[in-house]
């Protein structure tokens, strides 16, 4: 039974501890609009897009007064276009992601994902074409979301893949040098990428019905909030009034998921648990690692604080929600986080802790803005590692890295809004990766694979 206290607590996890609905986000199925002209599949794309999410805006706002939960983002994630578009005689998808952009500004949705291609294991034809469309595509377009799965548990790494991301990713910074390299921003590199998940920029849909709601939830002030109060409690404590906390966060979002789904006339399909900070000051994952006694985010003792947060949150999380999926833990995003931002800048946290810390949170390396003059071949090695990682532990790690022209060790990079700021962070770049990157091929799966 519901009682007066817990609608109050859960206003002042609203109004005081920035708890919100991070995104609703509308999974479509592409497949139906597979054409080998071009034209026709982008005008395919135009109608079903435009026609499925016409209300799906103003679902949100409608759901977002009626119960008083802010609701941050309406976005829209589709087929991977690689998939999507394969059967098209063509030499360049960019036209595909600017009617992706169309559609997404013509219903009002913030994002729209799923410029996207899935090559763990090689390349078809489609994945070339999209693989090398990526960097015009982001140009040329505000809205549009691209991500590469290189890497899986079950099939090893494309090292192929792997070595022209890191070139794909400094043309894309190049072609979009007047805007602080955010084309970078709208770019994510997988491995072990879920195909549910509603946050960008990586989500996309395969293996889903025709049309889903995935809902992503968030609220790091609200955690951090309710972990001010056990000064001294030793980590049972913690780890419980975590949970305690998740499950709250998650019925919100829950709740949010099943109306949005029944107004629409929409399958539920998922809740992401994550815990997406905000450049907002009290909404931050790094303040909720401090607030268990680290004097900073990045001393020794921050990867196991890490470990416990992202386990408590699942947990809590699971027994809210009747379908849970996507990324489901923390974020680690430096730019969009106010503690991590502060970390960087104090010097306690860098690219090499970041790293250690991927291995226990829900994603990877991400938002990180490094200077310009850091080459491919090292972003290529940033890009592996992250992915062994990945592979290795059977769990979803990605790099959303920002090589910003002429910026350099000491600079801030503006992008703005929930993408935030980022002091530039330092690179390892004086030993070159370029022998072992050139090298190609796929490093084969882990045994921990052939679980048949």
């Amino acid at each position: 039974m519901i009682t007066i206290e817990d609608i109050l607590e859960t206003n002042r996890m609203i109004t005081e501890n920035k708890l919100d609905v991070r995104t609703i986000t509308m999974g479509i199925s592409l497949r139906d609009c597979a054409h080998p002209n071009l034209h026709e599949f982008c005008r395919n794309v135009y109608d079903k897009i435009t026609k499925t999410a016409e209300f799906l805006v103003k679902t949100g706002e409608d759901i977002e007064a009626e119960y008083g939960v802010p609701i941050i983002n309406k976005r829209i994630s589709v087929t991977p276009v690689a998939i999507a578009a394969d059967s098209c005689k063509t030499d360049s998808y960019v036209p595909v992601a600017e009617t992706l952009d169309r559609a997404a500004k013509e219903v009002g949705v913030n994002f729209i994902g799923g410029f996207s291609a899935l090559v763990e294991k090689g390349y078809t034809r489609g994945d070339r074409i999209l693989i090398e469309s990526i960097p015009q595509a982001l140009a040329a377009t505000d809205l549009v979301c691209s991500s590469v799965n290189l890497a899986s548990t079950k099939a090893g790494i494309n090292m192929d893949c792997v070595r022209e991301m890191g070139e794909i990713l400094k043309r894309t910074a190049e072609l979009t040098r007047d805007k602080q390299a955010i084309g970078c921003a709208k770019l994510v590199i997988f491995a072990n990428a879920p195909n549910d998940n509603p946050f960008m920029a990586g989500a996309f849909g395969v293996s889903e019905a025709d049309t889903v709601i995935n809902v992503g939830v968030s609220g790091p002030g609200v955690v951090k909030h309710a972990l001010e109060d056990l000064k001294g409690a030793n980590f049972t404590e913690i780890a419980e009034t975590i949970k305690k906390t998740a499950f709250k966060i998650t019925r919100v979002g829950q709740l949010v998921a099943q109306e949005a789904s029944r107004r629409l006339g929409v399958q539920f399909g998922i809740v992401d648990l994550s815990l997406a900070p905000t450049p907002a000051v009290g909404d931050s994952v790094a303040r909720i690692l401090e607030e268990m006694g680290l004097e900073a985010c990045g001393a020794p003792g921050t990867t196991a604080a890490l470990a416990l947060l992202n386990d408590a949150v699942k947990k809590g999380g699971l027994m809210a929600s009747s379908h849970v999926g996507g990324l489901s833990g923390a974020f680690i995003p430096v730019s969009e986080d106010e503690g991590m931002i502060n970390a960087v800048n104090i010097g306690s946290l860098s690219i090499e802790k970041l790293e250690a810390m991927t291995c226990v949170c829900s994603v990877g390396l991400d938002m990180i803005a490094v200077a310009g003059d850091v080459s491919a071949a090292t972003i290529s090695g940033i890009i592996a590692d992250e992915a062994a990682i990945g592979v290795v532990n059977n769990k979803t790690t990605a790099v959303r890295i920002i090589p910003v022209p002429n910026a350099k060790i000491g600079d801030v990079v503006e992008f703005g809004g929930l993408l935030g700021y980022c002091p530039i962070v330092s690179v390892r770049n004086n030993w070159s990766s370029e022998a072992f990157i050139a090298r190609g091929g796929r490093i084969p799966a882990p045994v921990r694979s052939l679980t048949n």
